[in-house]
């Protein structure tokens, strides 16, 4: 694998192409993999195509979603780790879920007291102020930030659902 990409490299190409880079390595020969990458390929665009999120998620820049060979979305990791939170509500007595909940909000879960939903539009203060409006004044609310791989799941399953 190293030799393939000293030799993809060699060439200085503007787009190195990549499916399943990852697949079968150990992790030591991974981690020189990822370091070979990003210091031979300073001027080249790098494009993974791979399962293995965990594995990309700490050196990609940018993330592309196909589904059923569509590009649902392209952006930075940054921004994409911004958006998706999930959410949960702790209510102080039990209440119904109510109609109309944002479309936004994905996988929603509900026991008595507690409504658990995966935000792919968060931004504090709105979606707050959405909660707050659904189910009155009178809750908690706590947010976790996701991994690549928890969002992926999240929108495959919607994806799914959808169809």
């Amino acid at each position: 694998m190293k030799a393939a990409l000293a030799s993809s490299l060699a060439y200085r190409p503007k787009l190195l192409v990549l499916d399943e880079p990852f697949t079968g390595l150990d992790p030591l020969v991974r981690e020189e993999f990822i370091e070979g990458l990003v210091e031979c390929a300073q001027e080249t665009t790098i494009l993974i195509s791979s399962h293995d999120l965990t594995e990309i998620e700490s050196v990609v820049t940018h993330i592309g979603f196909l589904d059923r060979g569509r590009l649902q979305f392209s952006q930075s990791m940054t921004s994409l780790s911004e958006r998706f939170r999930e959410v949960e509500v702790t209510l102080d007595e039990p209440v119904a879920l109510p109609q109309g909940l944002p479309m936004h909000w994905l996988r929603v879960e509900t026991s008595p007291s507690v409504v658990r939903f995966v935000d792919s539009r968060f931004e504090r203060d709105r979606t707050i102020e959405e909660v707050h409006r659904l189910f009155g004044g009178q809750v908690r609310v706590a947010t976790t930030a996701m991994s690549l791989r928890e969002i992926f799941v999240t929108l495959a399953r919607a994806s799914r659902k959808a169809a």
